[in-house]
């Protein structure tokens, strides 16, 4: 049996007005093609629905069992159908992601502020975690895609770079490199550093960048606010990426581009291989992918925007 959506809607308009004209009109269909689409479904049934003479259509006893049926069914598929068209329309959804601390805490809000005037029904769930947890998040199907550092290639995961980052110097006013317009490795060496957790990506790649080398660390963190807040109290200097850098803003200190030996961090979107993304997900990557870049640059001291 092929019952369709023509099928129920075109016997609901007879059952109402059972009147083969009135009822083809109402369906804006010829009155050929609506009866036609009547036989077929008393054929499909194998049972007559309507009596016919040349003055009335009425419902057969088993018509109007049918009735009660399509009663029940066409107003839930209509639903179904209204709701499905809400997805496609973007009107509903849910994206999760998740995103590394520098990235949730600093572009992103404003990025998502963005999508949310342009998509309000579409809800939008945030992991704040460190770059492996991301990628981990991503592999155990737990978000759509994460936002993270650079990531080893892999056959099943998508990794696309989206932006690139430099790092700077953090100190206050009154440091005696803070005159200086530019840094290199050996200027900042023999100065303590505040430094992040071994699960960080800025830690993991500042200390790959001078491998064998290490940085002489005063205190390590977990958060860039807490750096923030220890530089600002003259208790060392930290090293921090573009993205970070609002954080050191909001405490009045000093940002003085470093050349490192690995000069510039990738800013990846990782997704699984193997799986679609929903519509809902597709228009924030869409959105990440057109602005995501330019935020980044923007957050750069003038003059020394990311590359």
């Amino acid at each position: 049996m092929n019952l369709s959506l023509r099928h129920m809607k075109a016997f609901t308009a007879l059952a109402n007005l059972r009147n083969f004209t009135r009822a083809a009109e109402h369906c804006c269909l010829t009155q050929s093609a609506f009866s036609a689409l009547i036989s077929n479904l008393e054929s499909d049934l194998g049972l007559k629905l309507f009596s016919r003479n040349t003055r009335n259509v009425d419902l057969t006893a088993e018509g109007a069992a049918f009735q009660q049926v399509v009663a029940h069914l066409l107003p839930e598929i209509e639903r179904g159908l209204a709701e499905m068209r809400d997805y496609v329309e973007r009107r509903k959804g849910r994206v999760a992601l998740a995103a590394i601390p520098s990235i949730s805490s600093g572009i992103l809000p404003g990025l998502l502020a963005r999508f949310t005037r342009d998509f309000p029904g579409i809800s939008v769930e945030v992991q704040d975690v460190a770059s492996t947890v991301c990628v981990d998040m991503v592999r155990n199907r737990q978000v759509d895609f994460a936002l993270c550092a650079a990531v080893s290639p892999s056959t099943e995961l998508a990794i696309e770079v989206l932006a690139r980052d430099t790092f700077y110097l953090i100190c206050p006013h009154t440091h005696p490199l803070a005159t200086r317009a530019r840094l290199d490795v050996q200027d900042i060496l023999v100065y303590p550093v505040i430094g992040f957790e071994r699960n960080s990506s800025i830690r993991q790649h500042l200390d790959a960048a001078i491998y064998p080398r290490q940085w002489l660390r005063s205190y390590e963190v977990n958060s860039l606010s807490t750096a923030a807040g220890l530089v600002a109290a003259g208790l060392g200097v930290t090293i921090a990426p573009t993205l970070a850098l609002f954080q050191f803003r909001l405490a009045g200190l000093h940002a003085i581009p470093v050349s490192l030996p690995i000069n510039e961090r990738d800013i990846c979107l990782a997704r699984r291989t193997d799986t679609t993304d929903s519509l809902a997900a597709q228009a924030l990557l869409a959105l990440l992918r057109t602005h995501f870049k330019d935020a980044v640059e923007a957050m750069a001291p003038a003059g020394a925007a990311a590359r």
